[in-house]
């Protein structure tokens, strides 16, 4: 596959060295060509420098490895050559005081599908911190990192799947691009969280069997809740 990747810094880094590692073919576009050249080199195998504008030409796939704001401005520049090319948004709008700085408006994914309407954008990728991308697998207890995709495109989010597999992580559905606000939603209440007040987000919620409820009770725990409202009952009857 070809990737273009729009950015040279930490998370551009960090996915590009599992898809070069995996046999994709990379562009990484840069303003600054130097940074471009030092982040190609390092990476080595296929990857190679290129303007911004060549990275997006080069791609099928398109990763806007941008800060929020600026990842809109460049791809509002490059409109023109990311028709029917898969763009990948991983960013996350998150200001001062772990603030969700989209909350009046559209998500990051939306302003730049907006910026390029010619283009299938896809959310994903921006739950996790740069040093995550970076384990080679991301795992966890045995278990493989679970990344939610959200995408309008079924063509677009099944290469996206692809390469979410590259970096040795599970795709999630994530519903359409309209879902993605809430992946946004969900990062900065994480950092707030990890970095905020030094909890475990991954605490918060119970194992996918509880999930919904517990669906029936088991004969020793139908036991219990019925030795409870005996004692119940004797409370009632001694007052």
């Amino acid at each position: 596959m070809r990737i273009g990747v729009l950015g040279t810094g930490n998370m551009a880094d960090a996915l590009a060295n599992h898809w070069v590692r995996t046999g994709h073919d990379v562009a990484v576009g840069g303003r600054d060509v130097h940074k471009a050249k030092r982040l190609a080199t390092r990476l080595g195998g296929s990857a190679k420098p290129a303007s911004l504008r060549a990275a997006a030409e080069f791609g099928q796939v398109v990763l806007a490895a941008l800060p929020f704001g600026a990842g809109t401005d460049v791809v509002r520049e490059l409109r023109a050559v990311l028709g029917g090319k898969v763009l990948i948004d991983c960013s996350n709008p998150v200001g001062p005081g772990f603030r969700l700085l989209t909350q009046s408006g559209r998500s990051a994914a939306q302003q730049l599908a907006a910026a390029a309407p010619g283009a299938h954008v896809v959310k994903a990728f921006n739950l996790c911190h740069e040093g995550v991308w970076r384990m080679s697998p991301p795992v966890f207890d045995g278990r493989p990192l679970a990344v939610p995709v959200c995408g309008d495109n079924e063509t677009a989010l099944a290469l996206v799947r692809q390469l979410v597999r590259d970096v040795g992580c599970e795709p999630v559905p994530g519903g359409g691009l309209e879902r993605a606000g809430l992946l946004e939603a969900t990062a900065a209440l994480f950092i707030g969280l990890w970095v905020g007040e030094g909890a475990d987000a991954q605490a918060i919620a119970p194992p996918l069997a509880y999930a919904a409820g517990l669906k029936h009770e088991e004969p020793d725990d139908a036991a219990q809740v019925s030795v409870r409202s005996s004692y119940r009952a004797s409370d009632q009857g001694s007052h």
